[in-house]
């Protein structure tokens, strides 16, 4: 038990599917998973661990931004010896050839501050996912003909940008492809406490065009996304 997670020790599953919006992954368990079991709901952040054809799976929340993923990655891996998180989201695109409800993987992101250094890492703004984890990814998507992109993510702090900033030219200078607000804190825990992480996201809007998804639409375009991830953690299964 942690301040945050009141699971016991070997409630949660070595994988977890994390996604940022509580209701998201209850939907997630009780869509995909049998006999999925709550295991948390402190603060409504709300984690569930079931089986998906035949592993033990566990599917949870992590919250809005770096601070909130800070404290989940964290606690999950360091207290709870969870060796995997995906995490399932949805991206803003600045990348004019990504199209709403394309499912991408990130294979950079760029953090707006220095959570890496000053939890112990190097003087970076920019991590990776693990490589192994990232690749498998990619090999599942081509096994099972899913259309997976791949680039740099901005890991933005801030959703509400003041009127000057120009989203694109940050973009640009910094060959960002989207925009989501979580990836930089998952991938810097997972390098400092050698575990494992990766992110798949779902375009919902750009910046780029005035496209963009309503509830039910990315409700449905984000199963492609999730059943591929449930998908690689049959994969990662194998190999437990």
């Amino acid at each position: 038990m942690t301040p945050h997670i009141e699971a016991k020790k070997g409630e949660i599953a070595k994988v977890c599917i994390l996604a940022g919006d509580p209701l998201r992954a209850k939907r997630i368990a009780e869509t995909y998973l049998e006999n999925p079991k709550l295991v948390n709901s402190v603060r409504n952040m709300l984690f569930y661990t079931g089986e998906y054809q035949g592993m033990t799976l566990t599917v949870g929340s992590h919250g809005m931004g770096v601070p909130s993923m800070g404290i989940y990655s964290y606690e999950l891996y360091k207290f709870y010896d969870v060796d995997y998180i995906i995490r399932v989201g949805s991206a803003g695109a600045y990348n004019k050839d990504l199209k709403l409800f394309d499912i991408f993987q990130v294979e950079e992101t760029h953090g707006e501050n220095d959570f890496f250094k000053e939890s112990g890492g190097a003087n970076t703004r920019d991590v990776r996912p693990s490589k192994d984890l990232y690749e498998l990814i990619n090999q599942v998507a081509i096994d099972n003909k899913v259309d997976l992109k791949h680039g740099k993510a901005h890991c933005s702090d801030i959703f509400y940008n003041p009127e000057s900033f120009d989203a694109l030219k940050f973009a640009k200078d910094r060959n960002l492809d989207v925009v989501e607000m979580e990836t930089y804190a998952l991938f810097s825990n997972a390098i400092l406490l050698n575990k494992k992480a990766a992110c798949l996201l779902t375009i919902s809007d750009s910046f780029t065009s005035d496209e963009i998804a309503t509830p039910q639409q990315r409700q449905n375009g984000f199963d492609n996304m999730c059943e591929l991830a449930l998908k690689t953690a049959l994969k990662i299964n194998e190999t437990l």
